[in-house]
């Protein structure tokens, strides 16, 4: 089973790197990219589940209907992207269903930074995504952790996937960086060792992000971004599907499992 997530958010990741954007870039960049995600989506015929700021869905209305109408999962990627307050827990949650209609059930930390699993639980969560389980310098040592779905806390743990050997992260840097018959080996190797894949990506992946002037971006970031990205995406798809894999959200998955071991 493969479990597709996007994390749509305001494309503030130019701050990371000493440049400016001004909010409308970040929305429309973002809007452009998702609309493409759920182009491909549509195409294959694959559900996703996407973990959206409340500023983003706000300034979004269109790209929210969409993954409502076509039957994808929304999850919280708390209020704001570049900040967080702990009453954000409940205040994503809260808007988040009001502005789509939908349950949600599902959390990720902006740059899968540590989450409160009490608060969590109190807001009305079920599972946390927010666990990438390898060491990213400057980021996380997370080695640690389980690379398998737990329940912890009163929460389901589940954390984005990583190679079998070496704990080698197979989020969306690496798909960016990798030729697709070496990341598809690994993500293969994982589904037999896990049964799934849990893997990530961003809208604004699928903009040309190699203008260095205006977004700071290094090579190993901008690199194989915008059209070359929708190309990578569609073989990923395309190498998937034939061999049988399964797409699903992440609740449809993720939380049958658990409430067939509680019964």
């Amino acid at each position: 089973m493969i479990l597709l997530s996007f994390d749509i958010e305001e494309f503030d990741m130019p701050f990371e790197y000493g440049k400016s954007i001004s909010f409308a870039d970040q929305i429309s960049i973002s809007t452009e990219g998702t609309t493409i995600i759920l182009d491909l989506l549509k195409k294959y015929s694959v559900k996703a589940t996407f973990f959206s700021t409340v500023t983003f869905a706000k300034n979004a209305p269109e790209i929210i209907d969409r993954i409502v109408n076509e039957g994808h999962e929304l999850a919280s990627h708390t209020v704001n992207h570049s900040s967080f307050k702990d009453v954000d827990y409940l205040d994503s949650l809260v808007q988040l269903q009001e502005l789509s209609g939908l349950p949600i059930t599902g959390f990720r930390m902006p740059r899968m930074q540590p989450v409160n699993d009490n608060k969590l639980r109190e807001a009305g969560y079920l599972y946390d995504s927010s666990i990438n389980p390898t060491y990213l310098p400057g980021r996380y040592n997370n080695l640690k952790e389980p690379r398998k779905f737990h329940y912890k806390n009163g929460i389901i743990k589940l954390p984005a996937s990583v190679s079998t050997f070496f704990r080698f992260p197979l989020f969306w840097l690496s798909f960016h960086n990798l030729p697709n018959w070496l990341y598809f080996w690994l993500s293969k190797k994982a589904i037999k060792s896990e049964g799934y894949l849990n893997i990530y990506f961003h809208p604004w992946e699928f903009y040309n992000l190699k203008d260095k002037k205006r977004f700071g971006f290094p090579t190993y970031v901008s690199k194989n971004s915008g059209n070359k990205m929708v190309l990578k995406m569609e073989d990923m798809l395309n190498r998937f599907s034939k061999k049988g894999y399964q797409f699903s959200t992440i609740s449809n998955y993720i939380l049958p499992i658990f409430k067939n071991k509680k019964a």
